[in-house]
């Protein structure tokens, strides 16, 4: 709707001094500043409560592109080049034009990740801090993403409403589902019909996380079982070690594939994109905390 671009195009206009800031919060709802978010949690303060965070995060990021494959709406950028600015694209490394790569506009991911990750971390933690911190920070994203050219306010408005909408669907699983197991199974398969019609980078990337995170949710229980930690330097080595394992095994496993066909968006090319996330999940939340207990004895 006009009405619509022309407030991009004023937010473009009066703050474009910004842009540094549109970037960070473009980081803060895209992949590895969510990641980054979950892991801090997950092996920094609370095991159950990150576990929960990375659940929610990729089931979200799963349920979304399977609504933007329907509405299939372009980013206000891709219809009015000549209007829109693209400030913060989704794939650095791919065209503007590629859908695949940088996206669907209708919902904002951006918009509904932040308020459902910031707020279930609230609700977890008890701190009043941290619901501010949640309400400024989802209404600063939202925002940022239309002064980036990303998401029209419609978009934006949308992704806050199902953001909501996604907590409240955790809230009633935690409610009815009491069998871990079920609890997990519902999450998959609600969200295995996006492969019939879904052919964006978003949601094999999410599927692959969900995927991974619930096997090493299981796998950690049975033969890891590690401990949440207090000790800042266990802390510090707990996430420099994931981060490494993140981007190198990352890294590793595209190499045996040409660059053209993982930057495709055929079926091949993104079910492979899942399966490497799918073994990242694994390997950083199930297998590696194994070496948690030589961290803890550098802390003391």
């Amino acid at each position: 709707m006009e009405w619509e671009v022309r407030i991009i195009e004023w937010m473009q206009a009066n703050f474009s001094s910004l842009g540094g800031l549109v970037k960070l919060l473009a980081f803060l709802g895209a992949e590895t500043g969510l990641l980054m978010l979950v892991l801090i949690v997950m092996f920094c303060w609370n095991k159950k409560a990150g576990q929960k965070l990375a659940l929610v995060v990729s089931s979200l990021n799963i349920w979304l592109p399977m609504i933007k494959s329907v509405v299939l709406r372009p980013r206000p950028y891709m219809e009015y080049p000549g209007r829109v600015k693209a400030e913060a694209l989704v794939e650095k490394g791919a065209a503007a034009s590629d859908v695949a790569a940088q996206g669907y506009s209708f919902p904002s991911m951006h918009s509904a990740s932040i308020p459902a990750l910031y707020f279930t971390l609230a609700n977890e933690a008890k701190k009043k801090w941290l619901w501010i911190l949640a309400a400024v920070l989802t209404l600063l994203v939202g925002l940022s993403r239309a002064a980036a050219g990303m998401h029209y306010p419609t978009d934006i408005l949308a992704g806050w409403i199902l953001g909501f909408a996604v907590i409240g669907i955790f809230t009633q699983l935690d409610r009815h589902v009491h069998k871990e197991w079920q609890y997990h199974l519902i999450l998959i398969v609600t969200g295995l019909p996006g492969l019939f019609y879904v052919r964006t980078n978003d949601y094999f990337t999410s599927l692959g996380c969900l995927i991974g995170t619930v096997a090493a949710i299981h796998f950690e229980q049975k033969y890891v079982n590690y401990q949440d930690t207090k000790r800042l330097p266990a802390m510090v080595l707990r996430m420099v070690g994931a981060l490494v394992i993140y981007f190198a095994v990352n890294t590793l496993l595209k190499l045996p594939f040409d660059k053209e066909f993982l930057a495709g968006a055929s079926l091949g090319a993104l079910l492979i994109r899942t399966a490497r996330y799918a073994i990242i999940m694994f390997l950083i939340v199930g297998v590696y905390p194994k070496v948690f207990t030589l961290f803890e004895r550098r802390g003391k």
